[in-house]
């Protein structure tokens, strides 16, 4: 079932005819009440998308590769444990997860190079999307080992084209920072891009992140989607003051959570950009002379000399004001 990978110039391409997991019998899944085998694996570390939500959302690829795998590296077994239980696969599960040491990669890296083929799986959506796996996907090119995407799921695309909101172009944050003042720092840094954003949040801090957001971007259109895909999927649509204010009124939500956000407007990017122009300005004619401050502003910003030095003029003589 599997589509033949060429792997020749993989140096761990596992030998013809040995499969370190044989002693488990056929690699074989169910689906549509049906069982299948699936082909054996080349060598290498598979990264696999697995459902958001709703398991029926995994593709015959993904189900394959994980039945086909030596072992399957899972944030937590006991959520995998339920997904390959539902579609009858065996393969045996190790623990990887944000506090797994280096010395589990190292041997999972030595497995590979060994022969055997692993698959790394979240507990849900795309692994290494706000989720462990980079250090483990690093370390396998650095030593020279084949990685494969298996795509599917992502709770951050499918939030996005249900939106509303632009989808040609989007900025992933992830999760903002916990507490109130370093997040409304970092959305001020987000506050000029020109895609929509979009956010994951705890359901905890939902109301107070909302609160933030609104504060910091004004008034954008906006939606919260949460627990995609599952039985009490919602998406909810507005302004980001009123969806705010709709939150900070209720009981904190429950499930997964994602934020999006409007991109800034050309108005709101012109805004931010002169009350950059301004900080720099004040800052420099507290020591300098206008025509001096204004050619060292324009110098590092790129901005024309004569517009720089209106504009710092303009300043000076607001502060000479009584």
């Amino acid at each position: 079932m599997n589509r033949p990978i060429d792997n020749r110039t993989d140096r761990t391409r596992r030998p013809s005819g040995r499969s370190p997991g044989a002693g488990r019998g056929p690699a074989t899944f169910t689906a549509f009440g049906l069982a299948a085998e699936a082909e054996p694996l080349p060598a290498g570390l598979y990264v696999v998308a697995t459902p958001i939500g709703h398991l029926a959302d995994v593709s015959l690829r993904a189900l394959a590769t994980l039945a086909a795998a030596d072992a399957v590296l899972a944030e937590d077994t006991r959520v995998t444990k339920t997904l390959l239980a539902h579609y009858g696969i065996t393969t045996p599960l190790v623990s990887y997860h944000e506090h797994t040491v280096g010395s589990t990669r190292s041997r999972m890296i030595a497995r590979i190079q060994e022969g055997q083929a692993l698959a790394l799986v979240s507990d849900a959506g795309t692994p290494l999307v706000s989720d462990p796996g980079y250090r483990l996907v690093e370390e396998a090119i650095a030593a020279g080992i084949r990685v494969v995407p298996i795509p599917g799921a992502s709770a951050a695309l499918a939030a996005l084209v249900v939106s509303g909101l632009p989808t040609d172009r989007f900025f992933f944050e992830g999760f903002l920072p916990n507490k109130s003042g370093p997040r409304r720092a970092r959305l001020a840094e987000l506050a000029t891009i020109p895609g929509t954003l979009v956010l994951y949040e705890a359901p905890h801090r939902l109301a107070a992140s909302l609160a933030d957001t609104a504060a910091v971007l004004g008034d954008r259109p906006a939606a919260v989607a949460r627990e995609l895909t599952k039985l009490f999927e919602t998406v909810r649509r507005g302004t980001l003051p009123a969806l705010a204010a709709a939150y900070a009124g209720e009981a904190a939500p429950k499930g997964e959570i994602v934020v999006l956000v409007a991109p800034a407007t050309a108005a709101d990017r012109t805004e931010d950009a002169m009350a950059s122009l301004d900080e720099k300005l004040a800052a420099a004619l507290g020591r300098h002379t206008v025509k001096d401050a204004a050619a060292l502003v324009a110098g590092e910003t790129g901005l024309a000399k004569r517009d720089v030095y209106a504009r710092a003029l303009a300043l000076a003589r607001l502060a000479q004001d009584p």
